[in-house]
């Protein structure tokens, strides 16, 4: 089946520049992600200040993690502003949909993807810069060769892309239930728990690190932001990039598949 990726790349670009307009809502999200980051590191640098040689990242990776966690918070958050997807199938609006020449999983991801990646590049650099100018233990500390940034910018892409295909998941879902409350709930407290958006999964206990490690959610923000803060490089972080690809893979084709079965069976009440 022929792919046509000018027409998704004109979808994904025609929603990224609709997103940029919203000039107050990126300065609350500047303002909200640097205060937020200085609390956690302030509480980070207290514990650590307790016991500096009882936690499996040093001080200034730790630091670093929060930095870059709250900058790219949008790029990897599963449940996020895309409210325009609940209304079409709740309404009965997808029907509409369904008859454009291109596929709607395509459509779909293309949108969500574009609607993360808008907000995030507004965000993220205000927030860095911030975090760079601020005096040790407090700054942020950026990658320290441009290899290892170029493993940070492949692996957040990739967590990107695992995102959406994860939020695709539920979206579909919603073919089959009444309300989107429900599932939001379950997929936002899981997902930001499990990929390390509460804290960084190497400061996980040992026997829930050896199962969570090999979900999906670690595929998520957990890998990018371990690169970028140096906590995993080299070898090991090229395994990441491939552990990234893997899920992205299982969970692309197991949405694409949920989506053309949910779709054979829509009925579209009303006139």
């Amino acid at each position: 089946m022929k792919v046509n990726v000018k027409m998704y790349l004109s979808l994904f670009r025609i929603r990224f520049h609709r997103n940029l307009q919203y000039r107050a809502v990126v300065l609350g999200a500047i303002i909200k992600g640097f205060f937020w980051s200085l609390m956690e590191v302030l509480g980070y640098i207290a514990l650590y200040h307790a016991n500096l040689t009882g936690f499996p990242m040093e001080l200034s990776q730790t630091v670093s993690y929060v930095w870059a966690h709250q900058s790219f918070i949008v790029l990897f958050t599963v449940v996020f502003a895309d409210g325009e997807i609940y209304s079409s199938i709740r309404s009965g609006t997808v029907a509409y949909e369904l008859v454009r020449p291109s596929k709607l999983y395509g459509r779909w991801f293309c949108q969500s993807a574009s609607n993360r990646l808008s907000f995030a590049l507004v965000n993220c650099l205000p927030v860095l810069l911030l975090g760079l100018l601020l005096p040790k233990p407090y700054s942020l500390t950026l990658p320290s060769s441009q290899a290892q940034l170029i493993l940070f910018t492949v692996s957040a892409l990739l967590a990107l892309c695992v995102t959406v295909a994860f939020a695709m998941l539920m979206y579909i879902s919603l073919f089959y239930l009444v309300s989107q409350r429900g599932i939001q709930m379950m997929v936002r407290v899981t997902t930001i728990f499990f990929s390390g958006g509460i804290i960084p999964l190497p400061f996980f206990p040992d026997p829930v690190l050896r199962i969570v490690q090999w979900l999906p959610f670690a595929a998520m923000q957990n890998m990018p932001l371990q690169i970028f803060c140096g906590s995993i490089m080299g070898t090991v972080a090229a395994k990441g990039i491939c552990f990234q690809i893997f899920w992205l893979t299982i969970l692309v084709l197991t949405g694409r598949a949920a989506m053309e079965q949910a779709t054979k069976k829509v009925i579209i009440n009303g006139g």
